[in-house]
This record gives C-alpha cells, sequence and structure tokens, in this order.
C-alpha cells in the first residue's frame, strides 16, 4: 500500500468559481484520489479556501462585509459546491487559520535566520484617488514583453512573464480606474530566490517525468531575460498574516502582512495540520505527511493545478521550502493543465459568462458535469466548452452506452427471470472472450489512471462501456431465451455482474451512479477488479438486484438552447 499526498490549486475566495477553474486541478485532483483509494492506497487529499490579499477585501468591500465575515461565508459556499460536485477532500482548510499564521511565520523566521530575506527599500504605486498602495495585482496595464493590454502588475496572463508593476505601459488602478498614480517609498521582505537558482533547477532537471507544459514554464521563469528573481512577500494591507520573525516581532515590518502568494501554498501544510485538530489528532498525525524526518520518506506527493499557477508551484514555493533548511516534503509530481474556453471566448468571472458551479448544479447533477469535464480536460492544449458538444457528450456516452446497458439489462432480466442473480447455464466463447476483452482494457485504463492521463482514462472507460452494449447485441438474449432459456440465464448472469464491475471502475469519474449501480447490484464489494474471471462472477446466484431509475437522461434541443442563452454573460 503507498502513502499518496494529494494537493490541488487552492481557490481565491472572492466568488464562486467556474467549470474552467474546477477541471483545472480540483476535479482531476479528485479522480486521482479516489482511484488511488480504490486501489487500496492511505491517501491525504487537500485543498482550502485562499483568502488574503486585495481580491479578498475588495470583494468583502462591495459586499458590504467585514473581510473576516465575507471571507468566512463564502469558505461555507466554495466547501457546500465542492460536495456538490462530489469533490472528496479529506479536509477543505481556511488560509486565515491560525496553523497557517504560524506556519507561514514560521518558515519567513527560517529563511530570515539562513540569509535568505532582504529587507528593501523600494518605490511602489500609490494611487492618490484610491488612498492606498496598490498591490502589483492592482495595477492593469499593457505588458511591455506582448502587447497585451490587461496585464497584471506581477504578471501578464498571456505571455505569463513575471513583472513589477513599474513594467506596465499605461497602468491604472485595478480597483478604481484611476491613472492619478505616482511612486513612493515603502519597506519590504524579499525571498531572495536567485540564490536558490541552482538547488532549483537541479532539483527541476531531476522530475524527467513531469509534463512538458511544467517544466517548460518552470525553465522560462528560471532562464527568460534576468532569469529568476528575487520576489517581495510581505504587502502594505489590512487583511493578512501579519508579518512576523518566527513567533518574534520583525522591527520595521509593524503593520505589514505576508503576500498572499508566500502564504497560501503553506497552506497545503496548515490544512493538513487543521485535518489532525479536526478528528482529534495530534501533531505527528500530519507531519507524517509532510515532515520526511517524521514518516514523510515514504510518501508520494502530486499537485494538480492550471499553468497559471505553475511558476509559483515550482519556483516560489519550493524556494521557501528548499531554504528554510528544514525537512519539509516536496512535490513528486506536478500535473498541470491548459485553460478551458468557453463557447467561442473565454469564461469571464468579471462579465459572468460561462458556467459557474452553482449555475451547473443547478440544472443537472454532479456527474453529468464531471464526466464532460473529464473527458475534455485540458491536458495537451487548451480545450473549448460548447453546448453542442456537451449534449452530445451527454447523451451519447451516459444515456446511450451506459445508462441504457444498465436499463436494458436489468428490466430485461426482471422480466424473464425475476429479481435475483439467475443460475442457469455457464460461460460459452461470446462470454470468454468479453472477459479477455475486458482485462486487457481495464489493464490500460488502470495504466492511464495511474499516470493521470485523464482524457485517455475517460476514453478507455467509455469503450469498455462499448464492448459491454457490443457482447449483448452479440449474445442477442432476449433471442436465446426463447429457444435455449438455461444459457440465457448465463448471459443475463454475467451482464449483471459487468454492470458491478463498471460501477467500480466508473466510480471515480461518476460517483453518483456508480453507488445507484452497485446497491442496484444489492453488492457492496468495491475491489478493484485485477482478476477479472473472478470480478465476472463475483455476485451469486439467487442474490437479489433491483432495476435502478434511469441513471441518466437525455438533454433536449431546447434545454441546451435555452442553456446557451442564459450563460452567455452578465452574472451579476
Amino acid at each position: 500500500m503507498a502513502r499518496i499526498l494529494i494537493t490541488s490549486a487552492i481557490p481565491y475566495i472572492n466568488g464562486i468559481k467556474h467549470l474552467g477553474n474546477l477541471v483545472g486541478s480540483q476535479l482531476p485532483a479528485d479522480l486521482f484520489a479516489r482511484f488511488n483509494r480504490a486501489m487500496g492506497h492511505e491517501v491525504m487529499f487537500i485543498c482550502a479556501t485562499d483568502e488574503h490579499g486585495t481580491p479578498a477585501e475588495l470583494a468583502a468591500a462591495k459586499a458590504g462585509k467585514p473581510v473576516e465575515e465575507y471571507c468566512a461565508e463564502m469558505h461555507e459556499v466554495q466547501k457546500k459546491l465542492a460536495e456538490g460536485f462530489r469533490l472528496s477532500f479529506d479536509h477543505f482548510g481556511r488560509s486565515s487559520s491560525q496553523r497557517n499564521h504560524r506556519l507561514t511565520q514560521h518558515f519567513a523566521g527560517k529563511l530570515a535566520e539562513n540569509g535568505l530575506i532582504a529587507e528593501v527599500v523600494e518605490k511602489q504605486v500609490f494611487s492618490i484617488d484610491d488612498n492606498r498602495f496598490l498591490p502589483d495585482r492592482y495595477i492593469t496595464g499593457t505588458c511591455p514583453n506582448c502587447g497585451y493590454e490587461a496585464a497584471r502588475g506581477d504578471q501578464c496572463e498571456n505571455c505569463t512573464k513575471q513583472l513589477d508593476p513599474t513594467d506596465l505601459i499605461n497602468p491604472r488602478s485595478s480597483i478604481s480606474g484611476s491613472t492619478n498614480l505616482e511612486v513612493r517609498e515603502t519597506k519590504h521582505l524579499y525571498l531572495k530566490q536567485r540564490a536558490l537558482k541552482d538547488k532549483l533547477e537541479a532539483w527541476i532537471d531531476s522530475k524527467t517525468d513531469w509534463p512538458i507544459l511544467t517544466t517548460s514554464i518552470a525553465k522560462k521563469w528560471l532562464n527568460d531575460g534576468d532569469g529568476l528573481q528575487d520576489r517581495g512577500i510581505t504587502r502594505d494591507l489590512y487583511w493578512g498574516i501579519p508579518v512576523k520573525k518566527g513567533d518574534e516581532p520583525w522591527p520595521g515590518m509593524e503593520g505589514k502582512v505576508f503576500y498572499v502568494w508566500f502564504d497560501a501554498p503553506i497552506e497545503y501544510i496548515a490544512a493538513t495540520a487543521e485535518w489532525a485538530d479536526a478528528q482529534g489528532l495530534d501533531d505527528a498525525a500530519w507531519e507524517r505527511w509532510w515532515r520526511t524526518d517524521k514518516g514523510a520518506a515514504d510518501v508520494t506527493y502530486y499537485q494538480f493545478m492550471g499553468k497559471d499557477n505553475v511558476p509559483f508551484h515550482t519556483l516560489s514555493f519550493p524556494a521557501t521550502i528548499l531554504g528554510s533548511g528544514e525537512p519539509w516534503k516536496l512535490v513528486d509530481y506536478l500535473k498541470s493543465f491548459n485553460y478551458l474556453n468557453y463557447d467561442g471566448g473565454q469564461f469571464s468571472t468579471s462579465q459572468g459568462r460561462g458556467v459557474f458551479m452553482d449555475q451547473a448544479l443547478s440544472i443537472l447533477p454532479a456527474d453529468y458535469w464531471r464526466w464532460w469535464l473529464l473527458s475534455h480536460a485540458p491536458e495537451s492544449s487548451d480545450s473549448e466548452f460548447t453546448w453542442e458538444n456537451f449534449q452530445t457528450s451527454v447523451n451519447k456516452d451516459l444515456a446511450d452506452v451506459l445508462g441504457n446497458l444498465v436499463s436494458r439489462v436489468t428490466k430485461f432480466a426482471v422480466s424473464k427471470f425475476g429479481n435475483e442473480v439467475p443460475a442457469g447455464g455457464s460461460f460459452g466463447p461470446l462470454e470468454t472472450a468479453l472477459i479477455a476483452d475486458l482485462g486487457a482494457r481495464i489493464t490500460d485504463y488502470t495504466r492511464f489512471m495511474e499516470q493521470m492521463e485523464v482524457r485517455k482514462a475517460a476514453a478507455e472507460l467509455r469503450a469498455i462501456w462499448v464492448i459491454g452494449n457490443e457482447y449483448l447485441q452479440s449474445a442477442a438474449p432476449w433471442s436465446v431465451v426463447k429457444t435455449d432459456p438455461e444459457q440465457a440465464q448465463a448471459i443475463v448472469r454475467l451482464a449483471l455482474n459487468l454492470i458491478r464491475v463498471y460501477a467500480i471502475l466508473s466510480a471515480p469519474f461518476i460517483p453518483d451512479a456508480a453507488a445507484t449501480m452497485m446497491q442496484a447490484m444489492g453488492s457492496d464489494d468495491w475491489t478493484w477488479p485485477t482478476d477479472i474471471p473472478a470480478a465476472m462472477r463475483t455476485l451469486p446466484a439467487g442474490q437479489g438486484f433491483t432495476v435502478p431509475e434511469n441513471l441518466f437522461r437525455k438533454i433536449t434541443d431546447e434545454e441546451r438552447a435555452d442553456w446557451q442563452a442564459r450563460f452567455s454573460g452578465i452574472r451579476s
């Protein structure tokens, strides 16, 4: 039994996330967590809300609430939506927790002890109209590298180049739009990332199995232009983790907080400590996942995230861990995703364009969305959500291929042989061929899941559903029952066992439908099918089963047109 630690990028607190956010980190991470649990491994799956920084302050102000109250409310909203999509986190924490306060301050103290923190008097943009210093992300302008007109002051999301606000052409306040800006002096702490460049590069070079998307972005930040830069880790804000050197005050840093991108990844560790606290366990329970001197040496750590988060998780967070000089667990595999676009354009939180998590669940159950998103995951390139494609995929894959098989088999079995698994007949050449084909395909499916090849795994799962339908067409129990009822019983017995196997294989993708299928078969044996001949004989003759409710209903053309119009923009 392996020990698998999984973290997905932690979503910002400021509002409900759209489906592009979901498929870029949390959903594929959940797929991998569910699969590894099914394989019998010990899994710790951690996520949290990212609650600090200007986005939270601005969203709270817009909502007319104190930021602490706003964040507490939105954490509950995001937690419930995660549950709605059946995201199986072991803990869904908060970056504003006291655990994260203490750990972030601890790391900063260790980095300072090791000479990796510089106190820098820097020039920062001050908005006279807003009467405040503007954090990098709240200055917008034209990127000097690629000409993108909506680049932020910390990074251009178009070309991913790291920026300083003063690099921007025609800068303006993202808060008010004001161009009445001036540069003032303020003192901040910087993490000396450049001093760690060789260590970081050697570590990245050792990850020969990482996706090209991950390593190419990391190498770009390491070597493009002036290469890896030292990075500010403090901000002039009210809301955040107060700057301290471990447990001690940090002279000259009074009233400042740590930069959200310094404390947010540390929350992965803190959230695991929050999990231990919630379970009434001691520190050893979480340290065995994160401290290689306390049991984490045998942990394999996987991170899932969109490509815009890759630089911080391949460079900044590892720099924090390596720079501490302490035996913390570093990520072993970083699975990154491209973007999911929406119906000929982009998902846009600001314009309300696209489908948001709450809206999605209001019109269809989670499994419909999980299946489409995972089977179209933007792995090797950006992918596009269209309502036509969504309708086709749901109707063909889920309703016609899987749902129809379950319905046909159970209804036929009940009508001819009653509500118990029939005992007659024995498996012949068709059944033997299906079992062999299943064995080969399940081997491929398992390998794709182990390798986090999400789309390939989905395609293989669909192929496994298809061969069951092909078998039924060839075996034709509805004809055989007229001439050889004993053989028809054997066909039905195999088909009922096939439904149970489909439940196990499908559970990581469509957990609700899988649970319905398993319950209908009167079984609770979720053992992963490695011995296929035995798996196809698991349900004993005489065991009761039921006809499940229609697993998947089809999406009508009228519904599709209505949804396409409804989600084209302007969400309040």
